[in-house]
């Protein structure tokens, strides 16, 4: 096993996480903000393996606004917080500047590393257009279990969002909105233009059909461009996860492509919509795993069962 990972905060910038023996930057965690029209939010890019690899895209051709890992909310009672176009039932995707708006940075509670591990706790408060408070949201970024021997990392995201209107708050999807197999927000990987075309993994199946099922975790592995080999990314549920409104309840459905990109969320309201009533607050914990290697469905569940929750 590794040391304690290693942090550098650029105040007002990013936070980055590096692999103590080997100097390798694990990720950078962005909060400075970006382009109005790409929903601005934090994210982390690059995500790299132990072997340096990056696994993660950043602003490619096809959507600007898809940075790295980030937390988003495309369809939010009419706001759209994933940035770009806007689906609108009947019409498609529309220009719409006035429906983008934004998730900002308001303050660190802890920002440090020992015993193994690194955390990055933040406070956020998320905005329509016109910058009126609709959200509030604690946010904890955890990297632990980094283990050089075996190529493998491991993040925890816990977030926590409270409603701040006077009026329920209503999280949707472009599915929950009339477009079939198209619940992504909430926890969203976008991955390397070279993952286009990689292979996806469930516990009971593969490939792009499991787009919309429901499984406590999905793995997405790659090949890399420039540099032989693959990585493969776990995506888990917490199992306390509470996915009241989703399709037979715990867990809810996965969003997830190969093609024309490679993309993984596990989605809040994949195919009807969440309210949050005032005050209310929904909590969610994920667990990224990021593996060198290609990975099989045993290999997931062999790690799963070494570092239970």
């Amino acid at each position: 096993m590794s040391g304690t990972p290693r942090l550098v905060h650029a105040h007002d910038d990013r936070i980055t996480v590096s692999e103590p023996a080997t100097g390798v930057e694990l990720f950078a965690y962005v909060y400075r903000p970006e382009a109005a029209w790409e929903a601005p939010k934090p994210y982390l890019h690059p995500v790299r393996t132990l072997a340096g690899a990056v696994v993660t895209g950043y602003r490619p051709s096809d959507h600007r606004w898809h940075k790295g890992l980030s937390l988003t909310a495309s369809h939010l009672s009419g706001a759209n917080l994933w940035g770009g176009n806007t689906y609108v039932h009947g019409q498609g995707y529309l220009e719409l500047p006035e429906r983008v708006g934004s998730m900002r940075h308001t303050g660190f509670d802890e920002v440090g590393a020992a015993d193994g591990r690194a955390v990055i706790a933040e406070r956020l408060t998320w905005h329509p257009y016109d910058g009126e408070v609709w959200a509030a949201e604690e946010r904890r970024i955890e990297v632990h279990d980094v283990d050089p021997g075996a190529g493998t990392w491991a993040l925890t995201w816990t977030s926590a969002v409270t409603n701040r209107r006077a009026e329920p708050l209503r999280l949707g999807s472009p599915t929950t909105a009339g477009r079939e197999l198209a619940g992504y927000t909430g926890l969203f990987w976008r991955g390397p233009r070279a993952f286009r075309g990689g292979r996806i993994i469930g516990p009971e199946g593969e490939g792009p059909k499991l787009m919309g099922t429901q499984a406590p975790w999905l793995a997405f592995s790659g090949e890399h461009d420039g540099r032989d080999g693959h990585a493969t990314l776990v995506f888990a549920h917490a199992p306390e996860n509470d996915h009241a409104g989703t399709r037979g309840g715990y867990p809810a459905p996965w969003f997830v492509r190969d093609e024309p990109f490679a993309a993984v969320a596990p989605f809040w309201a994949f195919f009807e919509e969440l309210e949050l009533v005032p005050g209310a607050t929904l909590r969610r914990r994920y667990r990224v795993v990021v593996a060198d290697g290609a990975w099989g469905r045993e290999d997931v569940a062999r790690y799963l069962e070494a570092h239970p929750w």
